[in-house]
């Protein structure tokens, strides 16, 4: 029996996370996570737009140089590591495993044809993991599970896997509730697939005070006549903090977890859009409180940009559900089972989030899970055999999948969102141009739905030495701008300040902080037009 240890790895769009496991007992023994991720940017497409700017090599560098800061701090002795597992969206393992992304930036095959664009293998596989880059002994397998299809992965496979949907005999829905938001829908031996681009917004991003689910994060609000925070503590454990009122901007009674606040998470966000709409404070597409902003607690704080990016992220996935739900031919009253992965999926308030869209309204029976991608890594690293069962899967659900960014009934349904949260459209006259377009209406909420929290955080298991979150990634890009006069224009731009004009002129961007591609201010600010994004490197620390 093998003495030695096991990795498994979640590769996210918002963050990595990590557990190290003792291979004889199969115990986690610990669990560490970033902040955010490394690369610049804070949703799918920047990671795939910088990959696709600067190069693979460097995308992967950065990926695994972060990778090896989370292994690091995991406690164990990396030389006994002798193998791991990894799983993720095709995006996120591409970066790490430093293969082409060009397959998954151009969609279709017209697409492939005209840029001479050949397909890159994402079926199961085991591999060097040192030759990935991992600093792990020679020897130590690499266990990657297979992708989907396109941009449904190994994540999405592991939602399905995890969390029973697969053994479901019922008509269900499975959604990992994160970037991509991708989805499956259950109709018999059916099953149709889907992703729909949400935003980082239900992770707790591009919001001013969001952050990931870690202690000091307030996850959620109780309705007792006043809004009662909740916040994580030490052990990711929702508390009872101050109780506000939201019209008024003020706190009523002071909680336990007083002083302790520090941000607020995409739940947390989901939680305020439901106090919003319960207080009718949202009107066309803006917060009609004094100063156009809910205080919670501490200073933290939303306004009416976080609350758009929230409902941009609802219409997204409410759009995807239905599009799913037309292309099986089935209702919204024919479904009455809902899964709910990842993390925002685990600690928002299925009841809220129903209420505002996140879920069908019809659903009656709701499964909260957590983690399912950095879960199903862990199956791996017990049992590689597993491999070869989840391609099985994989091959079998491959021929219904369903692109979002080129459907109409998509594309029709979001629309109807967009009016309906920035426009102040009524749901009768949601409901009319969709009949227009012959598609089904989405009835009322109804009932109080059955509510199975199967997990009482996204990591259920953080081993015994406990959790370590990692601040210390991501890298700079450094390099310098023929022409540049050292006016700082750049530097004074950056909306996240990610960027620094050093005396002899040189740019230093940090990875982590920087929006990347999407933003580009830096870039168009400069008075000489020198400054050229794409040409900043990262220093090789391998000396």
């Amino acid at each position: 029996m093998t003495k030695g240890y096991g990795i498994s790895l979640d590769m996210g769009t918002s963050g990595t996370r990590a557990h190290a496991v003792d291979l004889s007992s199969g115990k986690i023994l610990s669990t560490s996570v970033t902040e955010c991720h490394p690369l610049p940017g804070a949703n799918i497409m920047d990671h795939l737009t910088f990959c696709i700017n600067v190069g693979t090599d460097l995308a992967h560098e950065i990926v695994i140089d972060t990778v090896n800061k989370v292994i690091k701090t995991l406690g164990i002795d990396l030389k006994k590591v002798e193998r791991a597992a990894i799983c993720g969206n095709p995006i996120q393992l591409s970066l790490f495993q430093g293969l082409r992304v060009d397959d998954l930036a151009f969609a279709g095959e017209n697409a492939h044809k005209a840029r001479g664009i050949k397909p890159v293998d994402r079926n199961a596989g085991v591999f060097s993991a040192v030759d990935v880059g991992m600093e792990v002994p020679d020897g130590c397998e690499l266990f990657v599970p297979p992708s989907i299809r396109h941009e449904i992965g190994a994540d999405a496979l592991a939602m399905m896997y995890k969390s029973g949907f697969l053994e479901q005999k019922e008509n269900c829905l499975v959604t990992d509730y994160g970037t991509n938001a991708e989805m499956a829908l259950k109709v018999g031996d059916d099953i149709f697939t889907g992703s729909a681009a949400a935003g980082p917004a239900m992770e707790g991003q591009s919001i001013k005070y969001g952050m990931l689910a870690g202690p000091g994060a307030i996850s959620d609000l109780e309705y007792d006549f006043n809004w009662r925070n909740m916040v994580l503590d030490e052990s990711i454990m929702a508390q009872p903090g101050d109780k506000v009122d939201f019209n008024l901007n003020m706190v009523i009674e002071e909680g336990p977890m007083h002083g302790k606040a520090k941000g607020i998470t995409g739940t947390g966000v989901v939680a305020a859009v439901a106090a919003a709409l319960h207080d009718n404070l949202w009107e066309k597409g803006k917060l009609n409180t004094k100063d156009g902003k809910m205080y919670f607690q501490d200073g933290v704080y939303i306004d009416s940009h976080d609350i758009g990016e929230a409902c941009k992220a609802i219409g997204a996935m409410r759009a995807g559900h239905f599009t799913l739900l037309e292309k099986a031919g089935i209702k919204f009253d024919e479904l009455n089972i809902m899964y709910m992965a990842g993390a925002s999926g685990t600690y928002v308030d299925a009841v809220k989030a129903r209420e505002v869209g996140l879920l069908p309204p019809s659903c009656k029976k709701i499964y909260q899970y957590g983690n399912t991608s950095l879960a199903m890594a862990t199956d791996i690293l017990k049992n590689p055999e597993l491999l070869d069962e989840l391609q099985t899967i994989a091959d079998g659900i491959r021929a219904n999948h369903v692109m979002f960014a080129s459907d109409k009934t998509f594309e029709q349904i979001y629309i109807m969102e967009l009016a309906y949260w920035d426009e102040g459209m009524s749901m009768d006259m949601y409901n009319m141009f969709n009949e227009i377009e012959g598609i089904q209406e989405l009835p009322p909420v109804k009932g109080n739905p059955e509510v199975i929290r199967v997990v009482k955080r996204d990591i259920p298991d953080l081993g015994a030495r406990g959790l370590r979150i990692i601040n210390d990634i991501g890298t700079e890009l450094k390099g310098y701008m023929k022409g540049c006069t050292g006016c700082k224009k750049c530097e004074k731009e950056c909306p996240e300040k990610a960027l620094t004009v050093m005396k002899d002129k040189q740019i230093v961007v940090r990875t982590k902080n920087c929006l990347g591609t999407a933003c580009l201010r830096c870039q168009f600010s400069c008075p000489e037009k020198v400054y050229l994004y794409d040409t900043l490197k990262i220093e090789n620390k391998k000396k």
